[in-house]
């Protein structure tokens, strides 16, 4: 009877098992079929290197003041010198019921310590010029301010504020703006080997703050930060970005600002601009083909005066070929961390496993040495044992055979460009064998105890002799209730404390 219930118990694992190898790929699945709003990119409000800046010194659609300096692939919108100041901000108003705003910065330094931070806004005016860094105060919009110096010297900063305005409010400098601030989070942005990534989301009157944290060069890495609801802002407005400097100085370099209008699902999107006019048409379409023409004559003479490097230019754009075997890479990069993921969940359930053998064989060998009578008998607990040890086998070679499959994809993804598409398919076909071997085991496993279509029942438990009293059980529930509880309020405060909302 007791080998019947430890099979059941078998059962039971295998089945958590193929629940967690199978939950990935579901999540992605329910994440896909949820509906989500439709992105349009804004070309107007938004501005990206290579070719940023216009041979005179402007950005298309922006316009920059105080000491931001643009350039073909950035603009720093402050160097690292003391009591700087500049801005750039879109000479189009907005009128975006819901919007997406990805920006990406790098604020660096020689010092421990830098000041004053970097701002990113949403006003309905402009603030070219002011102490808020950089911009102007008594703005009516939002503004997401991230604060690299302690004024307050409370040794919260660096930090990411949102504060709001209705243009009547004096920002309060010498409190770091914790007393306005609709929510914070402690994030360190300064010298990371990468840029910093922030994606700001107002949608349905709800604000919410995505960072990434420069550690890592994946764009979609994203860490929360804060999520203010029932948020009202300007119908139109300005987006803007600003730094300042004061005793101390950092370079404040934008790389980025890409702006999205999103869409409701179910709402008609927005119909495009107007199409320009048959005569600006033309015009274009002449000037186009005045700068083509110059351009071949120009490409022509090059070419005579330099016959060593003709073809030379086509290797530096991406063919076709190469795009394709950029994202098999891409894709099996994904498979790699996926696959990853689910090894670091099995070795969980390894040690869980470890753990309960572990529990098990000192309870035999105490009861062993005691030799109490009316007692679980020891053969009982030697095939839990047993059965334990069948599971931890099972598990150790599924965590095998992930382990191949993790060092195929790795070594296709560390062959890079040089590996052919040949190596590259065959690398694939050996993925997906290890894959259905690693399903064949879990059914394997699944139907050892009866066949696909029977349902598995488990024996009535028989009655055991009475190894306890209730007295004692009582309070053994209670503790642990009490232990729960405690861990809950315990979590909580720290969650909060982390947090930091005001």
């Amino acid at each position: 009877m007791a080998v019947s219930i430890e099979k059941c118990l078998i059962v039971a694992t295998r089945l958590l098992i193929l629940t967690l190898i199978f939950h990935l790929v579901s999540a992605d699945v329910v994440q896909s079929s949820q509906d989500s709003p439709h992105r349009r990119f804004e070309y107007k409000y938004s501005f990206k290197g290579p070719h940023l800046a216009q041979s005179d010194g402007t950005i298309p659609f922006w316009v920059h003041t105080g000491n931001a300096i643009p350039s073909s692939d950035q603009i720093r919108i402050t160097p690292s010198l003391r009591s700087q100041k500049g801005s750039v901000w879109t000479k189009n108003t907005a009128a975006f019921e819901n919007w997406e705003v990805e920006v990406t910065f790098r604020v660096s330094g020689r010092g421990r310590l830098g000041a004053d931070g970097l701002a990113i806004w949403y006003t309905s005016e402009q603030g070219l010029d002011g102490p808020v860094f950089g911009a102007a105060d008594l703005w009516n919009g939002l503004g997401i301010f991230f604060d690299s110096f302690d004024n307050d010297g409370k040794k919260n900063n660096p930090a990411v504020l949102i504060v709001g305005n209705n243009g009547k409010l004096i920002y309060d400098h010498q409190n770091d703006g914790s007393t306005q601030a609709l929510g914070t989070c402690l994030r360190d942005f300064r010298n990371k080997p990468y840029p910093v990534r922030a994606k700001i989301t107002y949608y349905q009157k709800s604000l919410t703050v995505m960072i990434n944290n420069g550690f890592t060069p994946d764009k979609d890495d994203y860490e929360f930060c804060a999520k203010i609801e029932n948020m009202h802002i300007p119908r139109e407005g300005h987006f803007g970005i600003s730094a300042a400097t004061g005793g101390l100085a950092d370079d404040h370099d934008v790389l980025s600002f890409l702006t999205f209008r999103l869409t409701e699902p179910g709402q008609k999107p927005p119909p495009p601009e107007a199409e320009i006019p048959k005569e600006e048409k033309d015009k274009y379409q002449e000037e186009f083909e005045s700068f083509r023409q110059e351009l071949d004559k120009k490409k022509e003479e090059f070419q005579k005066e330099h016959p060593d490097v003709q073809g030379e230019a086509e290797d530096l754009y991406e063919s076709v070929n190469d795009r394709e075997i950029r994202q098999v890479f891409e894709g099996q990069n994904r498979i790699h961390l996926e696959i990853k993921q689910l090894h670091r969940q099995l070795s969980m359930i390894l040690d869980e496993q470890r753990r309960y053998v572990s529990v098990v064989t000192d309870e035999i060998s105490r009861r062993g040495a005691q030799g109490q009578p009316g007692q679980i008998p020891t053969q009982e607990l030697d095939t839990i044992v047993t059965t334990q040890q069948e599971v931890m086998k099972s598990l150790n070679e599924i965590r095998g055979s992930l382990s191949d499959t993790m060092r195929q994809v790795g070594s296709v993804h560390n062959q890079g460009n040089s590996a052919g598409t040949y190596e590259t398919v065959q690398h694939f076909n050996d993925i997906k064998e290890h894959i259905h071997l690693v399903k064949r085991d879990l059914d394997h496993l699944i139907q050892r105890n009866g066949g696909p279509g029977e349902k598995t029942k488990c024996p009535d438990i028989p009655p055991f002799p009475s190894c306890l009293s209730t007295a004692h059980f009582i309070m053994f529930v209670a503790a642990q209730t009490v232990l729960f509880i405690g861990y809950i309020m315990y979590r909580s405060r720290q969650e909060a404390a982390a947090k930091k909302f005001f």
